[in-house]
């Protein structure tokens, strides 16, 4: 079984006029697809064909010699991950257990989102910012480089953003800074990000 381009959980136009249809046009239609392709032709005819995409990542991580397998599989990953870490009626503030654990690891959730920020602004050229669980039960605000996924340091991701230029240059040019800002205040989802908590914490 080849590797399907998952469908967008939502119209091209649901996050305007924060990410704009256009932009989504050219990051999931050309940029996601384009990792899908890749990682199919990659791994067809060898052992990873029909192997889970977190069994590919796991099994190719921190091996030069299979950097293109890791660097697709983990890109058809983060973007999965990533659009479902957006909703069109997202933002704000999380709620219940979430909201707790946040305030009781970060002590606030101001503390949090600071650092959330920080991590997105300061990650050198392409690359992600997270909200992980570690397996001691800490949250944490983490950054990778390029294709890299916490998943494979053992961290259980909660939620990502994006911060590739595709992400947002068409809308933000430079101002990597206000996508931020928007991600947080008008586009994340905090339901989809409380549910993988309460998954990983059952």
């Amino acid at each position: 079984m080849s590797f399907e381009l998952p469908a967008l959980p939502y119209a091209d136009t649901a996050l305007e006029p924060h990410i704009s249809a256009n932009t989504l046009s050219f990051h999931h239609g050309k940029h996601h697809n384009a990792y899908v392709t890749n990682l199919n032709k990659l791994i067809e005819g060898t052992d990873f064909a029909g192997k889970s995409l977190e069994d590919i990542m796991k099994a190719t991580a921190g091996d030069a010699a299979k950097a293109g397998v890791f660097n697709n599989a983990a890109q058809v990953w983060n973007h999965t991950f990533y659009w479902h870490s957006m909703s069109p009626n997202g933002g704000g503030k999380p709620s219940g257990a979430l909201a707790d654990k946040i305030d009781a690891d970060f002590g606030s959730f101001d503390a949090f989102a600071e650092a959330f920020k920080t991590a997105g602004a300061t990650q050198f050229g392409s690359g992600w910012a997270w909200l992980v669980l570690n397996a001691d039960g800490k949250l944490e605000v983490v950054k990778t480089a390029n294709a890299e996924c916490p998943l494979t340091a053992g961290k259980t991701p909660l939620l990502t953003m994006d911060v590739w230029e595709h992400a947002y240059y068409l809308d933000y040019q430079n101002r990597r800074p206000d996508y931020i800002a928007t991600f947080l205040s008008s586009l994340v989802n905090w339901d989809f990000a409380a549910q993988n908590f309460a998954a990983a914490t059952a």
